[in-house]
């Protein structure tokens, strides 16, 4: 259980960390945001700012559910959904490319050796499917990019399931962000945004297998083609 339980745990933090302000100040913090929407320039700003986020995900652990939520508050449904789709998308080919590039070093400089390892066995099984089965789970979507670029996938076959996974993650959680701003459950949508990650993460932490491999086997089917 504690296997579980800890990463869990840091995950639910790190997600929460955007919502703090609307925890701490409530309505102060919203009457603020609804004040921002409404100035000039603001929706470029914001949608550059999600975007910078998202790309960077593979680096720092930007919460992407409660971003694309508030994209999705922010901007609406259809933009929120194409602003979440790029970053997410940007940052998942930045995290591919330096895996092909400098391989398992660079891997395990952002990543973790376990995370990956665990990321190998599932992938031996499932190969670039395992892409998609972690898409919209915090840390181990990230392994998977990283992992794959370690195998030299070709990017044809990374592409085509990243991208289509990310398409569907921004427009569930855009859509339920601007339909939260509709009916006012901003809150609650926050909430929710942080909740089904962290579930997820569990339901993955139960099914990957516990005992690590070598992250270095063959390389998949596809190497070296462009």
């Amino acid at each position: 259980m504690k296997d579980l339980l800890r990463p869990a745990l840091i995950i639910c933090v790190a997600l929460a960390v955007p919502i703090l302000p609307f925890l701490v100040f409530g309505e102060e913090a919203e009457a603020w945001m609804t004040e921002w929407s409404r100035r000039p320039g603001s929706a470029m700003v914001t949608a550059l700012v999600i975007v910078g986020l998202l790309a960077g995900d593979i680096f720092l652990p930007t919460p992407s559910s409660v971003i694309s939520t508030i994209g999705g508050w922010q901007l609406g449904a259809l933009v929120g959904t194409l602003v979440s789709w790029i970053g997410m998308t940007l940052g998942a080919m930045i995290g591919f490319w330096l895996a092909r590039r400098w391989g398992r070093p660079l891997a395990l400089w952002i990543s973790d050796q376990r995370h990956l390892d665990r990321m190998h066995a599932s992938s031996e099984r499932y190969g670039p499917l395992i892409l998609v089965i972690a898409r919209g789970v915090p840390v181990f979507a990230e392994a998977s990019v990283l992992l794959m670029g370690i195998h030299q996938l070709a990017w044809r076959r990374f592409l085509i399931p990243v991208v289509l996974s990310n398409l569907g993650i921004a427009l569930a959680y855009s859509a339920f962000g601007d339909f939260a701003e509709k009916y006012q459950w901003l809150p609650l949508a926050m909430g929710v945004s942080i909740a089904l990650p962290v579930v997820l993460t569990i339901m993955v932490l139960r099914w990957l297998p516990r005992d690590g491999e070598s992250i270095m086997p063959p390389a998949v089917e596809g190497r070296d083609e462009e």
